[in-house]
């Protein structure tokens, strides 16, 4: 029994890490992402403390071979002088100049190799870390698009959350143009109850009981008229003048 408690705590942690590494997977990768980064960046440092190497490397056996070019005349001068006393010591700084000529050219052949290593090293690496960035941009796009969706569904946890707020918002914003519905059609009917409004409106019903212009409402004659042409009737004789 206490086996099986200890292979389940086992794998509620287990499970417990991978749920925390999906929620949390694009802030992980960020975070992988500046520390190759970084080492991306002591990579070339690297390689140009190889390449600096190397070029102090090659000034040197210039200034070597310079020492021993100078040295190798005057010895031949001081043999043609007889004084070959002069020219066999020269002759031993020609030797140690020389070996460390071959000593120098020696090291130029490690830096060049490890040169050639680590540029094709930090080339690929930048290759790569390129195309990490690139594709962590794609993922951080389909994330938010992803989380969106789930919040307009019926998703749960963070997802809910998104989705809860697009509701109330669309909510908000059916509410608000209906209350601004309402504030234009308060503001028109103001404007027709102005001042002289009712006024005007005796003077037109007025004129038109009196025939003056368009009839506005229909009239029970016009509707009797209306009534007869329906039913087959001809038009109503009009009333003749009285005696």
């Amino acid at each position: 029994m206490l086996k099986m408690f200890r292979t389940l705590a086992r794998g509620a942690a287990a499970r417990a890490a991978e749920d925390l590494f999906d929620r949390n997977a694009l802030l992980i990768l960020d975070q992988q992402i500046r520390e190759t980064r970084a080492a991306l960046e002591r990579s070339r440092r690297a390689l140009a403390a190889a390449i600096a190497g190397d070029r102090a490397e090659a000034r040197l056996g210039e200034a070597v071979a310079a020492r021993a070019r100078d040295l190798e005349e005057r010895a031949v001068a001081a043999l043609g002088a007889g004084r070959e006393d002069l020219a066999r010591e020269a002759a031993e700084a020609i030797a140690e100049l020389e070996a460390e000529q071959e000593a120098i050219r020696a090291a130029r052949a490690r830096f060049e190799a490890e040169v050639a290593r680590i540029r094709a090293v930090v080339a690929d690496a930048g290759r790569r870390q390129a195309e990490l960035e690139r594709g962590r941009r794609a993922a951080a796009a389909a994330e938010a698009v992803r989380r969106l969706g789930a919040g307009v569904g019926a998703g749960i946890g963070a997802g809910a959350e998104d989705g809860a707020t697009l509701r109330e918002a669309e909510a908000t914003l059916a509410r608000l143009r209906a209350l601004q519905a309402e504030a234009a059609d308060t503001e028109a009917a103001l404007a027709e109850a102005g001042p002289g409004s009712e006024a005007c409106l005796d003077i037109a019903e007025r004129l038109e009981r009196e025939g003056f212009g368009a009839r506005t409402r229909p009239s029970g004659g016009a509707v009797l008229e209306r009534l007869r042409r329906k039913a087959g009737l001809g038009a109503a004789e009009p009333a003749g003048p009285t005696a």
